[in-house]
């Protein structure tokens, strides 16, 4: 067997990112981008006014206070959405809208609070400056800046940015299909009727979310029994996906039979066997240069091999240079034991209190145990070279993906 580092390893350099393709600005939520952008045009496109109130010459206002309001003819009204008409001039004001376009010959302009509008005149009540409350042409944006780098997650604020800079269709690399086989003549698919002999496959659908959570779409193939041509022809339909998974069958048992398949199909077997837990019974390679995951068939093994293997080698296929959980250090409420010469991933329940992080194993940790994965916000890794982490010590702890970004309190208000 070989180690957790280097299973990853070889998965990592045997996968690529995929093609990019062209989508509606709208699809590109979540996606990352295969082009840089850069800007057309300034944004804003004129000089305009950063409130309501009154463009004007800053000179004419020099000195003025409430006692000694400055007095000033409007000449024109200039709302947001239109150009201005006339210049101002000495003496001169326009009546402004945010947004609007700044008049030739004004430099300034004074909000409406500190004004006092007089039939066709306006009283300023506060001494301007040159450039108060005017945005700036290209002051957001000049026209050739790099405004978002290649290979940027697409955000609501780089949505915006795109629409703000008439790009409707942007190129995205292209997202995984990934295929999912479940294995074993012991399951039913969820809406079948249960037997004493049968379990429902829960496996197909949680390897279903896990892929869509980050972001792939799920090609379901379907359940194979324990039979070579039945298990040679699920693999044979999963060849229209980018990705294929199959869960259980490859253990060491007489019906565990997804192994010699794949090879008989012509699978290039990298690697068989983790030295990990859950999941030792792992089994990775390529059919027709296509990533194959042989994962286990008991679900919480699945599930955590997919987590360690499957998700960094997706989001590595969708272009993303963050590839991995995000990972903190927690101090342990209690004991665990361990094999030596294993890495140990035990479900496990943080708390973020006072500053620290502290957390709690969620039950049985046995790998066909889900219950203890729905309680747990995050995996405890334990070393292959510890045999105990003792209450009290400092552990590391794989978060789930936005496990502790939500509060029941605007604590920051």
């Amino acid at each position: 067997m070989i180690t957790v580092k280097e299973a990853l390893a070889q998965v990592l350099a045997t996968v690529k990112p995929l093609p990019l393709e062209k989508v509606g600005l709208l699809d590109t939520l979540g996606r990352i981008l295969g082009e840089g952008i850069r800007s057309g045009r300034d944004i804003p496109p004129k000089n305009n006014s950063a409130m309501d109130g009154y463009a004007l010459r800053a000179v004419d206002t020099r000195g003025a206070s409430i006692e000694r309001p400055a007095t000033l003819r409007v000449i024109e009204d200039v709302p947001a959405g239109y150009l201005w008409t006339k210049k101002i001039g000495a003496g001169e004001a326009a009546r402004i809208m945010t947004g609007a376009p700044i008049p030739e010959g004004a430099d300034a302009v004074v909000k409406v609070e500190d004004t006092e509008n007089d039939g066709g005149d306006v009283r300023v009540f506060v001494s301007a400056v040159e450039g108060l409350n005017i945005r700036l042409a290209g002051g957001d944006v000049r026209i050739g800046e790099l405004v978002i780098r290649k290979g940027s997650v697409v955000r609501p604020a780089e949505a915006g940015m795109l629409a703000a800079l008439g790009r409707s269709i942007v190129y995205v690399h292209q997202v995984p299909v990934v295929a999912i086989i479940s294995t074993g003549d012991e399951l039913a698919d969820i809406d079948e009727p249960l037997s004493p002999a049968k379990i429902t496959n829960s496996n197909g659908y949680a390897l279903a979310a896990q892929v869509m959570e980050c972001g792939a779409v799920p090609l379901q193939v379907g359940i194979a029994g324990d039979d070579r041509r039945d298990l040679a022809e699920k693999f044979r339909m999963a060849l229209r996906a980018d990705v294929i998974l199959s869960s259980g069958g490859v253990s060491v048992g007489d019906y565990d039979l997804v192994k010699e398949v794949m090879m008989e199909l012509g699978t290039r077997i990298k690697f068989w066997g983790v030295a990990m837990r859950p999941g030792r019974r792992l089994a990775f390679g390529t059919l027709k240069g296509k990533p194959v995951f042989g994962l286990p068939g008991n679900s919480v093994s699945s599930m955590v091999t997919f987590e360690q293997f499957v998700r960094p080698s997706l989001r590595k296929m969708m272009g993303h240079r963050d590839l991995y959980r995000r990972a903190v250090r927690a101090a342990l409420t209690e004991s665990i034991t361990k094999e030596k010469g294993l890495r140990y991933f035990v479900r496990g329940r943080v708390v973020y209190e006072n500053g620290l992080y502290s957390v709690t194993t969620t039950g049985g940790q046995g790998s066909g145990i889900l219950k203890s994965m729905v309680k747990a916000n995050g995996l405890i890794v334990l070393p292959e070279d510890l045999t105990e982490a003792k209450k009290g010590d400092t552990v590391t702890v794989q978060l789930f993906e936005r496990s502790l970004e939500n509060t029941a309190s605007p604590e920051h208000l």
